[in-house]
């Protein structure tokens, strides 16, 4: 595959998922980056604002198995994972996969599952790996979880800890569409059946998984100068450094901004990065990945806000 090619492929996805989702193109990008970037998504967001519908639309244009866990307070591991059952018959125990073994997963309101429920999910996510009773079977490298959840509703929930939200590559923030593009919404839904079904229907599968392998070669052949590295490595420094920041980003982020700036590139039809691509997925990718101070906590700033401040402060290479 060359970058033409896989520019084609891009494209091609981005119109399936189009026809589900209108109104949300930089977050289709970004979804797009961290599936070729082999992450993971975790997309917030109020209700109603199609967070679900992008994953199902996505799974429609790959031709890839896809799964999906509706996260509740009494969800255990062995529902995600699966459990070895005793077969009577057979005299013999026999697994019974759950809804893991998949290839592309909908973790729905993540959120809503007790910690070691999500501690299972997110161990599988970062090593691909499903353990259970001792026993490791491989996901495949495939394997590709979004996750949803909702910022308003906070009764019953419980929130994933920094250490595993480092698992999510970007975390993506789903706000309501432009008039413009809601009225769209609108017509396109007057225009099809009732119910849920009729939103993907007219997706078309555009990419299997030998393509999404040659993609990913692709990206893994891109290299970024120390120009882009120290960059990267400035932006993730100047957190430890900034007053309204407690924690900082670690290594490992500043290797995940690394690792998605190489898919944004080939994205964008480069073999080589340049600051913008940075600039781009610098906040998505790290505003998980830090915890604020009391200060900009009580005077209500985010890590958008903080992370925003720290881009306009630290010079960009020329």
């Amino acid at each position: 595959m060359n970058l033409d090619t896989f520019q084609a492929t891009a494209d091609a996805i981005r119109a399936e998922v189009g026809k589900a989702v209108h109104g949300q193109d930089d977050t289709i990008d970004m979804v797009l980056i961290a599936l070729f970037a082999r992450g993971h998504c975790l997309l917030e967001g109020p209700p109603g604002t199609a967070k679900t519908l992008l994953a199902q639309a996505f799974a429609s244009a790959m031709q890839l198995d896809f799964g999906r866990i509706q996260f509740t307070p009494d969800l255990m591991p062995g529902d995600v994972l699966g459990v070895n059952l005793f077969d009577f018959g057979t005299s013999a125990f026999r697994l019974t996969k759950g809804p893991v073994f998949t290839e592309v997963l909908l973790a729905d309101e993540i959120n809503r599952a007790p910690p070691k429920t999500q501690a299972a999910l997110l161990q599988v996510m970062n090593e691909r790996v499903a353990t259970i009773d001792g026993t490791d079977y491989p996901l495949g490298e495939t394997f590709f979880v979004m996750a949803t959840q909702n910022p308003i509703e906070q009764q019953g929930t419980y929130p994933l800890p920094e250490a595993q939200l480092d698992r999510f590559l970007f975390k993506l923030i789903i706000d309501f569409p432009a008039r413009n593009a809601e009225m769209e919404i609108l017509r396109r839904h007057a225009a099809q059946p009732l119910g849920h079904a009729a939103r993907t229907r007219a997706v078309r599968p555009v990419l299997d998984a030998a393509t999404l392998a040659a993609g990913r070669k692709l990206i893994d052949g891109i290299r970024l100068d120390e120009t882009i590295l120290g960059y990267i490595l400035a932006l993730v420094r100047a957190t430890r450094e900034d007053p309204e920041i407690r924690h900082g980003a670690s290594t490992r982020a500043a290797d995940a901004v690394a690792s998605a700036v190489r898919a944004a590139a080939a994205l964008a039809g480069r073999d080589y990065a340049i600051p913008d691509d940075v600039q781009r997925l610098v906040i998505p990718a790290l505003r998980h990945r830090i915890v604020l101070g009391p200060t900009a906590e009580i005077e209500g700033r985010t890590e958008t806000d903080a992370m925003t401040n720290i881009l306009n402060r630290v010079e960009a290479p020329k």
